[in-house]
């Protein structure tokens, strides 16, 4: 928890009161006192720091308060994400590592080998999704909460959405193959990415052909076939390299 993130209603008068597991982690881990500076921002918002104006334990719950200075932009998404969902267990584990890698949109999406049971799973609740995002916020200091879609009709998004949602976009998609990567094209003008990730069993044929259609090209890793999670978190590693402005650190 590298920024300790407040929402809007959380910031009264320019003061912030907290009782959860980041007042445990700001005593536990950060030992924090009367008068210490937290790196801290407000979802959505702006990023800067607070001071501690009282730190409180009862029951062994603790609760800290703190004067926020929120007046810096945070570091802006770079990418984008059309994702044929894993297994909700590998989503869950996935989701703040996206937020912390700088993924702003992802588009769930009904491929072919999408296990058809994921649809119902409670993961899709905001309620259940929106923590998980906001816990890689806090990892990596950022502030702008992505925005999570599901589209289960592939083909319909392909066709009806796809080029509204991201109009300019440098788009590829994963895809293993022994063949060589094409070379990635130039960065251009701070133009945000937009990938393509199956299911753990693969894009279809179609799926793929479909996908070209639409001006995607294949990124490929090499011939080995990866987990969803692995892949992702390779895909984006080395895509960032080239493509965020922000840059690893």
């Amino acid at each position: 928890m590298n920024r300790i993130l407040f929402d809007k209603s959380e910031i009264i008068s320019g003061v912030a009161t907290f009782d959860d597991v980041r007042a445990e982690h700001a005593v536990k881990v950060l030992h924090v006192e009367k008068g210490q500076i937290l790196k801290t921002g407000e979802i959505d918002g702006c990023i800067g720091t607070s001071e501690v104006l009282s730190v409180s334990e009862e029951g062994g719950k603790y609760s800290v308060s703190v004067k926020v200075s929120h007046q810096m932009p945070s570091m802006k998404p770079w990418a984008d994400l059309v994702l044929a969902p894993p297994r909700p267990r590998v989503m869950k584990r996935l989701l703040p590592q996206l937020a912390a890698l700088g993924v702003g949109k992802i588009v769930l999406v009904g491929a072919k080998k999408v296990e058809k049971d994921f649809w119902g799973a409670t993961l899709l609740k905001s309620e259940v999704y929106k923590p998980l995002l906001i816990d890689g916020l806090m990892q990596s200091g950022s502030s702008l909460m992505p925005e999570l879609l599901v589209r289960r009709a592939f083909r319909r998004f392909l066709a009806d959405e796809l080029d509204v949602l991201f109009p300019s976009h440098l788009r590829y998609v994963a895809h293993p193959s022994a063949s060589a990567t094409p070379p990635l094209a130039p960065a251009q003008g701070g133009k945000r990415v937009l990938l393509a990730v199956g299911p753990e069993g693969g894009w279809t044929d179609d799926e793929v052909a479909l996908l070209e259609e639409k001006g995607f090209a294949r990124y490929s890793l090499g011939p080995r076939i990866l987990r969803t999670d692995t892949a992702l978190v390779a895909l984006i590693a080395r895509l960032m390299e080239r493509f965020d402005p922000a840059g690893l650190g």
